[in-house]
């Protein structure tokens, strides 16, 4: 029997924090709560977020393989700003050619957006 997917956990120093960010970019609702973890859930999967201790997050551009998220929007460029406006960052390095935008979220975690 395969296994279901149910949550994706991301690392970071400031789960209410952060939780806050994905909400707001993706329309999600916060379904539970405790000092060092939040849950949101709305998407196909949930999303959490956990407390650790002397959380650093990613490098970008960097040779280690990390995890991202693609996302898809209907105006890339309006996206960008919008993603932006609440806190991403969006480093220089951007490999897309212009087919997708690399942005960091407010802890560094990676995700792209791309129109479609």
């Amino acid at each position: 029997m395969p296994a279901e997917l149910t949550t994706v956990v991301l690392d970071c120093a400031d789960p209410a924090a952060l939780a806050a960010f994905y909400a707001k970019a993706l329309g999600w609702e916060v379904t539970s709560t405790d000092d060092d973890t939040v849950q949101l859930g709305g998407g196909p999967v949930g999303l959490g977020f956990q407390r650790v201790a002397g959380y650093r997050g990613p490098a970008w551009p960097d040779a280690a393989k990390h995890a991202h998220f693609d996302l898809r929007v209907g105006d890339l460029a309006g996206a960008v700003e919008e993603f932006l406006t609440l806190g991403a960052i969006k480093p220089d390095f951007q490999p897309g050619g212009g087919d997708w935008t690399v942005l960091q979220d407010p802890e560094g975690h990676l995700f792209c957006l791309a129109e479609g």
